[in-house]
């Protein structure tokens, strides 16, 4: 199991524009083969953070589905980035 997790920073107030932007890559990587959940959400405390969700069955199937990445204009609109891949080895009830 692999989970992509992390935050990324926008202006405030192009938080809103920016998830809007996001609502057709959430979809597709939904329904893409291996993945297990995708969601790209607005933070409930800091106006300009975003979170950031992923969990794939493998890593060839999240670079299968990654392709390019983001396009130019979100790359553009994100201020900061803090997103990593980790490697799950295990799960259990909490």
């Amino acid at each position: 199991m692999i989970i992509v997790a992390g935050t990324l920073y926008v202006d405030p107030a192009e938080r809103d524009a920016y998830l809007a932007s996001c609502v057709e890559a959430v979809r597709a990587a939904r329904s893409a083969p291996g993945c297990v959940d995708f969601a790209v959400s607005a933070d409930l405390v800091e106006p300009g953070r975003i979170n950031v969700y992923e969990r794939w069955d493998s890593d060839e199937q999240l670079l299968a589905f990654r392709g390019s990445g983001p396009s130019e204009e979100q790359v553009a609109a994100i201020r900061g980035a803090e997103v990593h891949r980790f490697r799950i080895s295990g799960v259990e009830a909490p």
